[in-house]
This record gives structure tokens, C-alpha cells and sequence, in this order.
């Protein structure tokens, strides 16, 4: 019975305190190695209520930040943390008590159930289907179509309402019968890693019958999947903005949106409120592509711009030709291409993203410009768009006037964007000019 030698338990709250004991307001009580024996645990004595019996919602958004961190960056998690287990210190912090069963996460099996959670949010189910054979929940031999098309009717209307109004609680229900058909496996780990989220929810919902714990964890995992140097998350990132070549921008506004609402242990708040401060999102969302954290995003970014005005460029240069021999426009041929036309969408929901026009105002742009790519092109459409792109201009004002607010060295890195940039337009003026040659 490995969980009664008190010098394990010892030594792993001794390690958990080394790597979680810094986050804000939570309490890991000190380990005395030295002190303790096989069947005698000495440890810091901690006084406080159970979690499960207050209903304080800022310690459970702690214990959901920790649990992150615990599961999904260093891998090292309390798989025991049941009410009894959790209490809220005197001074109001979450204390963690009884080490004596732990588990450990490895990293492929963490990045594994970042995807899987990233392709539940996205319903891409086949994507999903291949994510629990990665996890080892399904052997390599499962029939993934068949797999694909259960899941799809097993969670498309769970996550229909979007990732915040997901129940983690009703996942695992609506997923016994599936399981069972399909002779899931149960690995120890995934056991451990469900019950330690199960409990949380739980003990969350007692305080508030609308709680998900899902929603609350996201944030986060859109936040790593942003940053992270992993070359996996990098290429799952990249899988999951583009199909096809054509880049999805409804998904990258999406994880840079529930980015935003993840606190780190230095921006922990106790009032866990919707900012609804235009300037400030804009501000955050500058300052995050302008790091180094934020490259890969930064260059996805430069890339799907340098597209888009590319396409501008274009349409302005056909708008014009017609506007000079009124006559040929009836006749007129656009060089417009529907790449360019998705290009353009792009661009323009780009720069809605980043001044964070309101989101009812962003709404009826999709539609309009969708109207105006669904039909076939006349003249008079195509000048209509041109002009419409142009206006988006008033939209980089906002975004110009917070660059004064950043720190000094995101601001040099800003002044570096528009040589990125024109190089990148330059080369795609130069590959379309071959193309034409050769066509």
C-alpha cells in the first residue's frame, strides 16, 4: 500500500508546493521530509473550511487555474482532490491537504487532451475520433468513420452552445453508450484526470447550478495553444485555422477571444467580469502578438494581411480601370479570384478583430459581404466592395492610438511590422505576375 508510506506522501506535497505553491492565493502547507516516517506524516498544520461547504467562486476559478497547471503544463497533478481534501484558509486562500495519491500526465498525453479539447470546441469529430486513439482511449484498429459519426451525434448538441455552456458532467454521461460500443479503453491516468475536473465541477456547482468547468479551463488552453513552442501545438494550431489552404478566421477570433479571458497567477482578480473596454482588448491583444510568445501568431497574422490588401490592391486597380473607360465596364473582366474575394472578407474581419467593433456591427458586415461573394460579380458589386474594404481604414485608428501605451520594446517591434509586411506583399505581386506569365 504505496499511500500509507508517509515519506512518499511527504516527498510529493514537498514537490507540489515546489511548483504550485507560488500561484496567488493558494496554499500548500510545508512538508517536513526529515521529520517524517513510514507511518508518521509531520506537515504544516492548516486550518480553514471545506471548499464544499462555502460558497466562495473566486478559490474554485483558483482551483480551476491550478488544476491547469497541474494538467496540462507540468503534469505533476493531486489526484485525490476530493471536498475533503480542499479547504478554504482562514485568510481566504485554497489549501491543498493529502498527498497520497498523485499522478503523473506525460507530455504527449497532455498535448494530446489540449487537441482533443480544441477539436470538441470546433466539432472537427474526425479530428476528435484520431485524438482518442492518441490518448489511448481507442486502439489504432477502431473504425474512425464509425467512431466520427458517433461522436458527432453524441456531442453536437452539447457544444452547440458554445464552449462556456458546456457541461463537463453531461459529456462523460452522453458518452457511456459510445464508450461501451466501441470498447474504450480506461488507461489509469484519464480516470484520475476526469475525476479530478468531475470533483471541481461539482463542488463549483453547489455554489453556482450554471458553473462549467470546461468553460473556465478553455480560456487557458486557447491561450497555450496560441503560445506554446511545442512543434505538435504549432501544427495542430495550424490544422485548426486553415482547411485546405483557405484560412478560418471565425476560429482564430474564437481562441483569441477565450485567450483573453484566462488570468495568469499574477492577474488573478476577484471579480471575474466581462471586459466590455474596447481600448483595453485591443491593447491586450497588440501587446500578446507583439511578444515572443505571440510570433507564430504574429506571422499567421502578417501573412493573412499581406493577403488581403494584396487583394485590395487588386480590386481598387480593376475599380479604377473601369472608372477611367466607363464604357468597357459592362464588358470588363475582374482579376479578382475567389481566393481574392475570401482574402478580402478576411482582411476586414482582421482589423474588426483588432479594434473590437462591437460585435452586433461585425454581424451585419458578414452578411453584406457575404451577399456580395455568394452572387455573381457585376461592376457596380465589385465597386461596392472596394469602396466598403476602404473603410476599414476608420478601423486602424484604434489600434494606432493604443501603440503609444505599450511598452518601449513592443513598440520598436510594432515599427518593425510594415517592412514584414511589404515584404510579404512584394513577394505575392511577384508569384502572381509568374502565374499570369505562364497561364
Amino acid at each position: 500500500m504505496q499511500e500509507l508510506d508517509y515519506k512518499i506522501e511527504a516527498k510529493n506535497g514537498l514537490k507540489f508546493r515546489q511548483l504550485y505553491g507560488g500561484i496567488q492565493d493558494v496554499l500548500i502547507p510545508e512538508m517536513y521530509v526529515e521529520q517524517t516516517t513510514r507511518k508518521v506524516l509531520i506537515m504544516e498544520w492548516v486550518e480553514g473550511q471545506k471548499l464544499s461547504e462555502v460558497k466562495d467562486l473566486y478559490l474554485i476559478e483558483v482551483g480551476v487555474y491550478c488544476s491547469f497547471n497541474q494538467l496540462l503544463e507540468k503534469g505533476f497533478y493531486h489526484a485525490d482532490p476530493h471536498p475533503g481534501n480542499l479547504f478554504r484558509s482562514y485568510d481566504g486562500k485554497l489549501a491543498y491537504i493529502d498527498f497520497g495519491m498523485m499522478g503523473e500526465f506525460k507530455e504527449e498525453l497532455r498535448e494530446g487532451f489540449i487537441e482533443a479539447c480544441l477539436h470538441l470546441v470546433n466539432r472537427d469529430f474526425d479530428a476528435l475520433a484520431k485524438d482518442f486513439v492518441t490518448l489511448g482511449l481507442l486502439p489504432p484498429t477502431a473504425e474512425k468513420e464509425a467512431v466520427t459519426k458517433a461522436l458527432t451525434g453524441v456531442f453536437q448538441n452539447a457544444v452547440a452552445k458554445g464552449v462556456r455552456n458546456i457541461s463537463f458532467g453531461d459529456l462523460l454521461g452522453n458518452l457511456g453508450a459510445t464508450m461501451y460500443k466501441f470498447k474504450f479503453r480506461i488507461p489509469s491516468y484519464f480516470s484520475l484526470v476526469i475525476r479530478s475536473l468531475a470533483v471541481l465541477e461539482g463542488i463549483a456547482i453547489s455554489s453556482n447550478p450554471n458553473y462549467k468547468v470546461l468553460g473556465s479551463t478553455y480560456p487557458y488552453i486557447a491561450r497555450k495553444v496560441l503560445t506554446d513552442s511545442s512543434p505538435q501545438l504549432k501544427s495542430s494550431l495550424v490544422a485548426l485555422l486553415y482547411k485546405e489552404g483557405v484560412f478560418r478566421i471565425d476560429r482564430l477570433e474564437s481562441l483569441l477571444t477565450e485567450s483573453l479571458r484566462a488570468r495568469t497567477e499574477k492577474a488573478l482578480i476577484k471579480k471575474q467580469t466581462e471586459d466590455t473596454d474596447s481600448r483595453l482588448i485591443t491593447k491586450e491583444i497588440l501587446s500578446f502578438t507583439l511578444t515572443e510568445k505571440g510570433a507564430f501568431v504574429r506571422e499567421i497574422l502578417l501573412q493573412e494581411f499581406a493577403k488581403g490588401l494584396d487583394a485590395l490592391g487588386i480590386a481598387t486597380l480593376d475599380y479604377f480601370t473601369s472608372a477611367v473607360i466607363p464604357f468597357a465596364a459592362p464588358f470588363s473582366f475582374s482579376s479578382l479570384t475567389e481566393e481574392d474575394r475570401i482574402n478580402l472578407t478576411n482582411l476586414r474581419r482582421l482589423l474588426l478583430l483588432l479594434s473590437r467593433v462591437q460585435s452586433s456591427k461585425s454581424a451585419s458586415v458578414e452578411v453584406k459581404e457575404g451577399s456580395i461573394y455568394k452572387n455573381q460579380t457585376t461592376y457596380s458589386e465589385e465597386a461596392s466592395l472596394v469602396f466598403y474594404q476602404l473603410a476599414s481604414a476608420q478601423e486602424v485608428l484604434p489600434i494606432l492610438s493604443v501603440i503609444p501605451e505599450l511598452p518601449p520594446e513592443l513598440q520598436q517591434e510594432f515599427l518593425h511590422l510594415p517592412a514584414d509586411l511589404a515584404g510579404r506583399l512584394i513577394s505575392r505581386a511577384a508569384a502572381r505576375t509568374i502565374r499570369r506569365m505562364f497561364l
